[in-house]
Parts: C-alpha cells; structure tokens; sequence
C-alpha cells in the first residue's frame, strides 16, 4: 500500500484529491499520512513515514499557494501527475440545528475567503479562523459543540457525522484546486507525458524573459501558468516558475535544449500527464 502525505487532517480536499489520483489512476486505495503543514509533507517523505504526497498548488478563487513553488524547487522529489478538484464548501453542524442557531463558524482562512459573501449575508455568525476545514468539523463533532458550525467538504461532514445546513457556500461556483502528485514509484511512459512543470532565473538584462517565451512559443509549448518570486538576497531578481502543455514530447525536449544556455539554475520539477 502507497502511503501518501497530504496537508491537513482526515476528511480534508488533500484527501479527496489523494484518492481521486491513486484509485483513477493506479487502483489503489491510499494510506493517508496526516501532516499539519506543507513543510510537513517533504518531512514525512524524507524520515521514511510516507512514499508519496499530495500538495495543493493553485485555486481558482485564491490564486497560488506560493510557499509550494518554494518547496518544490528545494526538494528533489519530482510531479508525476495533477488533480483538479471541484472545491464545494458547506455549512455543518451536529443535527437537528438550524442556520439560525449557530453563533460561531470555525475554517481554514482559504475557506473563509471562498465563502466571505456568503457569511457577510449572516451577522450573527461570527467566523473564526482554524489550520484545517477537516479538523474543524472533527473538533465540533467530537466536542458535541451546539451552535458551533464548520465549512468543509460534504466527504468531512459524512465522516464525522454532521448535518450540511448549507451546501455549496463558495462564492465562485467554479472553484478548483490543482494538486499535484510527488510520488517516485510512479512511471510515466514518455507518450503519455504532455505537460511539465519548470523553475530558472533569468540574467538581469532587458528581454531576457521575452526571448526565453519566444523560444516555447517557437515550439509550440503553451504556457497555462508562469509564477515568478523574488530570490532573497537578491535585489529585483527572480525565479520563474512555468507551467507548459504539448502535443509532441521532441518538440518539447527541442525547446527545452534551445532554451537552457538563456536562463540559470534551470529545474524541471515534473513531467507528467496534464489531468483532463
């Protein structure tokens, strides 16, 4: 069995996405490995305690999860596929309450932003910040807390036996997240590879970002994400992080050849098969 660390606690979106990826993909029901923090994940892999992660990367509604990109590109462990998941958060409570009765609303602040506009309607809810949407509907349950409700995944409010008083709270109903799978074991054959993740800074020098994405345009690579972030102890200079789609893998290693003598500190953190 395939342990996987994911960030946050049983019942959370990591878990989902964990599952989703190893039982579409490889037929395998994962051990989940819980790590209170992305930091976490990368531990949990190098002590021996897990074989594989899952770290969210971007979302629809809030953008980047930056630390991630910073992660990525200090460890050595390589993406081997995606997940996107469709973010449904809801309101729940231990049953037999009403939206009315509930006083105090406990969530992981990216929650509480996918779902401001809904709570700004409800004054008398006061919403209070928490380190996981899953924990948050454990601590309720477990603590038989009455007027007390949590946001979460509709897979939370099953497992700890909650009543959804609200479901689908999320501003935005087109609301994913991207995960990614870092797991070793996992080998893509190169004909089903067509996306990769790639990371390098750039000579401070003007154009210098314009010939590098005139190249990958050349060779038809799409770009579906660039990220930059500063280098510290680095005035104005920066890493890029870059997401690129294709059709032909030689095309792309083409690119990638032609593209290398412009930049610095070059990585390619994945190759892997861009999730449908």
């Amino acid at each position: 069995m395939t342990r996987v660390a994911i960030q946050g606690f049983s019942g959370c979106f990591h878990e989902e996405a964990a599952r989703k990826f190893y039982k579409e993909t490889l037929d395998i029901e994962p051990e989940i490995v819980e790590c209170p923090t992305f930091e976490g994940l990368f531990r949990s892999m190098e002590q021996g305690e897990a074989d594989a992660a899952v770290i969210a990367i971007e979302n629809t509604s809030s953008g980047g999860l930056l630390q991630n990109f910073e992660l990525l590109r200090k460890h050595p462990y390589k993406i081997k596929g995606e997940v996107y998941l469709r973010i449904s958060q809801n309101l729940m409570a231990l049953p037999g309450q009403k939206i009315e009765d509930i006083r105090e609303v406990r969530t992981h602040y990216m929650a509480i932003n996918q779902t401001r506009l809904f709570f700004e309607k409800k004054p008398w809810i006061k919403v209070m910040e928490s380190e996981d949407t899953a924990k948050s509907a454990a601590d309720v349950a477990r603590g038989h807390l009455m007027g007390v409700g949590a946001v979460a995944s509709e897979f939370a409010s099953k497992l700890y036996g909650l009543e959804i008083l609200a479901p689908d709270i999320e501003t935005y109903k087109q609301n994913f997240t991207r995960f990614l799978i870092l797991d070793d074991e996992v080998t893509v054959p190169e004909e089903a590879i067509d996306k990769a993740s790639i990371c390098f800074t750039l000579p401070h020098s003007p154009g210098s970002l314009a010939h590098v994405l005139t190249i990958l345009s050349f060779y038809d690579m799409n770009l579906t994400r660039i990220q930059s972030l500063p280098i510290p102890g680095h005035e104005w200079q920066y890493f890029f992080y870059v997401d690129i789609k294709f059709q032909s893998y030689k095309r792309y290693v083409q690119a990638l050849a032609a593209v290398r003598p412009l930049v610095d500190d070059f990585n390619i953190l994945g190759e892997y098969p861009a999730a449908i």
